[in-house]
Protein backbone atom coordinates (compact mmCIF):
# COMPACT_ATOMS: atom_id res chain seq x y z
CA UNK A 1 0.00 0.00 0.00
CA UNK A 2 3.26 2.29 0.54
CA UNK A 3 4.00 2.02 -2.68
CA UNK A 4 0.53 3.59 -4.51
CA UNK A 5 1.84 7.21 -4.38
CA UNK A 6 5.23 6.60 -5.67
CA UNK A 7 3.09 4.92 -8.56
CA UNK A 8 1.78 8.64 -9.32
CA UNK A 9 4.82 10.15 -8.78
CA UNK A 10 6.38 8.59 -11.41
CA UNK A 11 3.55 8.14 -13.82
CA UNK A 12 3.55 11.95 -13.46
CA UNK A 13 7.20 12.62 -14.23
CA UNK A 14 7.13 10.49 -17.27
CA UNK A 15 3.90 12.26 -18.81
CA UNK A 16 6.53 15.09 -17.87
CA UNK A 17 9.39 13.71 -20.07
CA UNK A 18 7.41 12.79 -23.29
CA UNK A 19 5.23 16.18 -22.64
CA UNK A 20 1.83 13.47 -23.45
CA UNK A 21 -1.14 14.28 -21.04
CA UNK A 22 -1.75 10.28 -20.37
CA UNK A 23 1.21 7.06 -19.77
CA UNK A 24 0.53 4.46 -22.46
CA UNK A 25 -2.56 2.29 -21.45
CA UNK A 26 -4.11 4.52 -18.58
CA UNK A 27 -7.21 2.17 -17.91
CA UNK A 28 -4.67 -0.82 -17.50
CA UNK A 29 -2.99 1.49 -15.13
CA UNK A 30 -5.79 1.70 -13.04
CA UNK A 31 -7.03 -1.50 -12.53
CA UNK A 32 -3.90 -2.68 -12.00
CA UNK A 33 -3.59 0.20 -8.81
CA UNK A 34 -7.00 -1.17 -7.81
CA UNK A 35 -5.87 -4.77 -7.81
CA UNK A 36 -2.61 -3.71 -6.54
CA UNK A 37 -4.42 -2.36 -3.49
CA UNK A 38 -6.64 -4.74 -3.30
CA UNK A 39 -4.49 -7.69 -3.05
CA UNK A 40 -1.80 -6.06 -0.85
CA UNK A 41 -4.50 -5.69 1.70
CA UNK A 42 -5.20 -9.51 1.20
CA UNK A 43 -1.18 -10.31 2.03
CA UNK A 44 -0.25 -8.21 4.46
CA UNK A 45 1.34 -11.29 6.35
CA UNK A 46 3.88 -11.90 3.64
CA UNK A 47 5.80 -9.36 5.43
CA UNK A 48 5.40 -11.54 8.71
CA UNK A 49 7.10 -14.11 10.40
CA UNK A 50 5.57 -17.05 7.83
CA UNK A 51 7.42 -19.82 9.21
CA UNK A 52 5.10 -20.95 12.11
CA UNK A 53 2.10 -21.01 9.63
CA UNK A 54 1.02 -24.34 8.44
CA UNK A 55 1.74 -25.21 5.08
CA UNK A 56 -2.24 -24.07 3.79
CA UNK A 57 -1.39 -20.64 5.01
CA UNK A 58 1.95 -20.72 3.35
CA UNK A 59 0.43 -21.59 0.32
CA UNK A 60 -2.12 -18.60 0.61
CA UNK A 61 0.57 -16.41 1.20
CA UNK A 62 2.70 -17.67 -1.91
CA UNK A 63 -0.02 -17.45 -4.39
CA UNK A 64 -0.76 -14.13 -3.54
CA UNK A 65 2.40 -12.48 -3.41
CA UNK A 66 2.81 -14.18 -6.89
CA UNK A 67 -0.54 -13.20 -8.11
CA UNK A 68 0.63 -9.39 -6.89
CA UNK A 69 3.58 -9.78 -9.92
CA UNK A 70 1.08 -9.77 -12.45
CA UNK A 71 -0.77 -6.27 -12.29
CA UNK A 72 2.41 -4.94 -11.23
CA UNK A 73 4.01 -6.14 -14.55
CA UNK A 74 2.18 -4.37 -16.09
CA UNK A 75 2.33 -1.00 -14.61
CA UNK A 76 5.76 -1.97 -15.33
CA UNK A 77 5.22 -2.18 -19.33
CA UNK A 78 3.38 0.35 -19.29
CA UNK A 79 5.98 3.33 -17.95
CA UNK A 80 8.53 1.57 -20.47
CA UNK A 81 6.64 1.74 -23.42
CA UNK A 82 5.56 5.43 -22.38
CA UNK A 83 9.33 6.11 -22.78
CA UNK A 84 10.32 3.94 -25.62
CA UNK A 85 10.35 6.48 -29.19
CA UNK A 86 10.66 9.31 -27.60
CA UNK A 87 13.43 11.98 -28.06
CA UNK A 88 15.14 11.79 -24.53
CA UNK A 89 17.87 14.08 -22.93
CA UNK A 90 19.89 12.87 -19.84
CA UNK A 91 18.78 14.91 -16.96
CA UNK A 92 18.15 14.36 -13.74
CA UNK A 93 14.65 13.51 -13.53
CA UNK A 94 15.11 10.72 -16.40
CA UNK A 95 17.77 9.16 -15.05
CA UNK A 96 15.51 9.00 -11.46
CA UNK A 97 12.82 7.20 -13.16
CA UNK A 98 14.91 4.99 -14.97
CA UNK A 99 16.44 4.00 -11.86
CA UNK A 100 13.39 3.63 -9.77
CA UNK A 101 11.70 1.20 -12.61
CA UNK A 102 14.88 -0.87 -12.46
CA UNK A 103 14.97 -1.11 -8.26
CA UNK A 104 11.51 -1.90 -8.49
CA UNK A 105 11.66 -4.34 -11.45
CA UNK A 106 14.89 -6.32 -9.51
CA UNK A 107 12.89 -6.18 -5.87
CA UNK A 108 9.90 -7.63 -7.64
CA UNK A 109 12.01 -10.03 -9.09
CA UNK A 110 13.75 -11.29 -5.86
CA UNK A 111 10.10 -10.87 -3.92
CA UNK A 112 8.50 -13.48 -6.61
CA UNK A 113 11.80 -15.36 -6.06
CA UNK A 114 11.52 -15.75 -2.27
CA UNK A 115 7.39 -15.74 -2.38
CA UNK A 116 8.54 -19.67 -2.62
CA UNK A 117 10.26 -20.11 0.64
Amino acid sequence: ILILPAFGIISISIMKLIGKNKVFGPLGMIFAIFSIALVGCLVWAHHMYVIGLDIDSRTYYMSATMIIAIPTGIKVYSWLLSIFGFFFKMNSLFIWVLGFIFMFTMGGLTGLILSNC
